[in-house]
């Protein structure tokens, strides 16, 4: 087992696959972070305003439930945290993840997906949302 995981949200995939080949380099865990209720290709359509992804990121308080409600971080050291960029910064499933887990004391990297938006907006945001834990930086997976 490694001191390293590699958690990621991937609502299309994407992020999946570029967290698989991190994990693979850094010889690193996977988990995944899975939403309880998968998201659809409706709700992830950025242009509908009553989609889901729209509705939970207009609201700074949403918090998606996610399948997993608690996941044992307790051996790792280092944690990449992945996923897609939306509305310029992390999903609020991520959000979910942070609060339901205890990453205290570990090193966090973040790494996101994205069609053209970049990660520094995400990375300032999680930092001041979470100015407890030790989010070292980010960077946009290629």
């Amino acid at each position: 087992m490694s001191n390293t995981l590699v958690a990621y949200f991937s609502a299309s995939g994407t992020t999946a696959k570029k967290a698989d080949k991190l994990a693979k380099k850094l010889g690193a865990d996977t988990h995944e972070i899975a939403p309880a209720v998968k998201y659809t290709s409706a709700d992830l359509n950025w242009l509908d305003k009553k989609a889901r992804s729209t509705v939970e990121m207009n609201d700074p308080a949403s918090r998606p439930e996610l399948a997993e409600k608690h996941t044992d971080l307790s051996a790792y050291s280092v944690v990449y945290l992945g996923f897609p960029i939306w509305w310029y910064t992390a999903p609020h499933m991520i959000n979910s993840f942070i609060e339901a887990n205890d990453l205290s004391g570990k090193e966090i990297h973040l790494f996101a997906t994205s069609g053209g938006s970049g990660i520094q907006k995400a990375v300032d945001d999680l930092k001041a949302q979470y100015p407890a834990l030790n989010i070292v930086g980010g960077e946009m997976a290629r």
